[in-house]
């Protein structure tokens, strides 16, 4: 899954906004999941980068008012 730019985010409809949220926050739970039970992650820079990506989709939600 791509990391999404903020261009990007708003050219998205709100739904898609919703389900790319929802598919992040499934990754990120994953991802931190492997690194809790003492696995190398494929990408250790991946968490990071995925929660920065959820602050973008919500911060541009709450511009929106949605």
């Amino acid at each position: 899954m791509a990391i999404l730019r903020v261009d990007e985010i708003r050219n998205m409809s709100r739904e898609e906004r919703l389900d790319e949220l929802d598919n992040l926050n499934n990754e990120l739970i994953r991802e931190r999941a492997i690194a809790s039970a003492g696995g190398a992650p494929e990408n250790p820079g991946r968490i990071g980068e995925i929660r920065r990506t959820i602050a973008r989709i919500k911060t541009i939600n709450k511009e929106l008012g949605e």
